[in-house]
């Protein structure tokens, strides 16, 4: 992998890191509450947001959508530290219950980054943030349609594995928005 990526890749995840632990420490695990439906709805916001944003070309409520990017990024990770926890019925978890989750999910996914990258040789950063954008809405789809299945495919990858794609092409737009 170039280490360029790596690097870029790591500083975007720190500050997701460094926003998701601040606003755990605000509001707690209050986000435990929500099913995984719902914290798809909650990607979709931010990413149909962005896509707005892309198409109007103006936006009047001046929230970056680089804080969009990073929503998605903690909000997948939400998802899949949801899926670890599987029927844990404790909602209220300390930082320190949460961060070896946090980390154990952005590990896995970047492993998975490393392989995509090899094989696709870094394609991503000859693509455009709009495209990417569209990808992670076409990921949404997919989950709600999963979601829908009750978690039952016969041939996909499950909602886990979109979620991690939707992790990456978001780092990736926060890497080219730079």
């Amino acid at each position: 992998m170039n280490p360029q990526t790596e690097h870029e890749y790591k500083e975007v995840i720190a500050a997701c890191k460094k926003l998701f632990s601040h606003k755990l420490h605000d509001y707690g695990t209050a986000w435990r509450i929500l099913r995984l439906p719902s914290i798809t709805d909650q990607i979709y916001i931010k990413a149909h947001r962005i896509r707005s944003i892309q198409e109007k070309g103006t936006q009047k409520v001046e929230d970056d959508i680089k804080d969009d990017f990073i929503g998605i990024i903690n909000y997948c990770l939400m998802a899949m530290i949801q899926i670890k926890l599987n029927q844990s019925s404790e909602i209220d978890l300390k930082w320190s219950e949460v961060e070896p989750l946090f980390d154990e999910a952005v590990n896995e996914t970047f492993g998975l980054l490393q392989n995509k990258n090899h094989d696709y040789n870094e394609a991503w950063r000859d693509m455009r943030v709009s495209s990417m954008t569209d990808i992670i809405l076409m990921k949404l789809l997919r989950v709600k349609q999963i979601e829908g299945n009750e978690g039952k495919t016969l041939v996909s990858e499950g909602v886990k594995a979109n979620y991690q794609d939707m992790i990456n092409y978001a780092v990736f737009c926060l890497i080219k928005l730079k």
